[in-house]
């Protein structure tokens, strides 16, 4: 299978030699330099594997492109990039949903680790794809999690981090093994991001006083999740 990459980016200079770089790599990549004609694919003709978004775009910024793109496809995902290095950039992307970012001018051969890590963690599949957690269930197929009084469409690293969390249930788990696990960083930014997602969980299963993350100070976290 050939990885279909959609990329969102105005510089005409800089576009070029990234879908150049990228269909070497044997991705197929469609460049769109006004991100307003992917909102008219959005509907229809979307098969991508993988979004790269410039946040910085005239007429639709890459984050509101990304939420027009998830609120259609809330398993797709995104990578940014951003010219700027300011922390209010990267937690508004991660707070959408995002899965990784890097700063433009970026560095190819990162560049393209980053995608297949993402893709390495996304395009899997799942031998069980019906989880029961306390009261609710998961079917990591659909990315939902379901409950009597609702359902909650996961984002691909919600749900990444979940199973995480899942395979080390009623163990401690420290801060530094999840994020380079799952993020294969160590860094403010994805400290950062990974309190925005456990914040997240937290929220989801309140409906399950069984179910505790517990933070535990300058460790990391204490999981336990009833399972039967």
């Amino acid at each position: 299978m050939k990885i279909k990459i959609i990329l969102a980016e105005d510089d005409s200079d800089f576009g070029m030699i990234l879908k150049q770089y990228l269909e070497l790599e044997d991705f197929e990549v469609v460049w769109f330099q006004n991100p307003q004609d992917i909102t008219e694919i959005l509907k229809s003709d979307f098969s991508f594997h993988i979004g790269i978004l410039d946040i910085m775009m005239p007429h639709i910024d890459g984050f509101s492109l990304a939420k027009m793109i998830l609120k259609e496809k809330p398993e797709f995902p995104i990578l940014f990039l951003t010219a700027k290095n300011q922390k209010i950039d990267r937690l508004t992307g991660l707070k959408i949903g995002a899965d990784d970012y890097i700063s433009k001018p970026c560095d190819p051969e990162e560049l393209i680790l980053r995608i297949k890590n993402i893709l390495k963690r996304t395009l899997p599949t799942t031998a069980e794809t019906q989880i029961k957690i306390g009261n609710y269930f998961l079917d990591t197929e659909k990315l939902l999690l379901s409950h009597k009084d609702g359902n909650i469409r996961l984002t691909i690293r919600e749900q990444q981090l979940l199973l995480y969390l899942l395979k080390h249930n009623q163990k401690t788990i420290k801060r530094d093994d999840i994020l380079n696990n799952l993020w294969e960083t160590n860094d403010y930014f994805t400290g950062r991001s990974l309190d925005v997602f456990i914040s997240r969980l937290r929220k989801y299963f309140i409906n399950d006083p069984e179910i505790k993350i517990q933070s535990l100070r300058g460790i990391g976290f204490e999981i336990d999740f009833p399972t039967n």
